[in-house]
């Protein structure tokens, strides 16, 4: 496998030099990465979609994540970001397309990893049924959604649990509809404030358009 370089960034987010993801991740140099929400509105509700990373992930393993994201290498622009959507999960957008939620910096510290990131982050309102999501399934092995208002709950501890539904993929390639309660611990583990803000941030956008 080819080895990633990405940008090392000061907590300020100014350019410091390039080194590989993995050492990145070793000594905790902050880096840039590209996050993009998806959210759609059906019957007057709105809905928030979230990945569930595949169990063969290095990181995070069988985790519900943000809906499309991923790291932004060395000779990469913040629109170059774009291209994760469609990888991971199968949908054509461009620029126009994206409303930005601004920086968000955001820290996962785990026993075998210290994730300092600086998240360009983006909402998309999607017209899409599930359908029309393909998923990476070496990266991705299923997509749900809940209410967006019930994930707010959640993340501030109005929520102990929420229901998602939406669909996996099996190992065997079989698709299968998905439908459970899960809790704040089922997510990959950024930080509470990185959910505030987000939420905070879409709530505001919400009342623009």
């Amino acid at each position: 496998m080819e080895t990633e370089f990405l940008k090392v960034l000061d907590e300020n987010g100014k350019y410091v030099g390039e080194e590989t993801r993995d050492k990145i991740h070793q000594m905790g140099f902050w880096h840039e990465t590209f996050h993009c929400w998806v959210c759609s509105i059906e019957n007057g509700q709105r809905y928030i979609y979230f990945q569930l990373r595949s169990h063969k992930k290095k990181d995070y393993p069988h985790l519900y994540d943000i809906t499309a994201a991923g790291h932004l290498l060395a000779d990469e622009s913040i629109a170059d970001g774009i291209r994760e959507v469609k990888e991971e999960i199968g949908l054509v957008v461009g620029p126009s397309d994206l409303m930005s939620l601004g920086k968000v910096k955001n820290s996962i510290v785990t026993s075998s990893i210290i994730d300092n990131e600086i998240s360009h982050v983006f909402l998309y309102h999607s017209p899409h049924s599930f359908e029309r999501f393909q998923l990476q399934e070496n990266e991705v092995s299923g997509i749900v959604r809940t209410l967006f208002c019930d994930f707010a709950k959640l993340c501030n501890g109005e929520l102990e649990s929420i229901e998602v539904s939406g669909f996996a993929i099996q190992e065997s390639g079989i698709k299968i509809e998905l439908k459970e309660n899960i809790t704040f611990a089922q997510f990959v583990p950024h930080e509470h404030s990185y959910f505030a803000t987000i939420i905070k941030r879409i709530e505001e956008l919400n009342k623009l358009i």
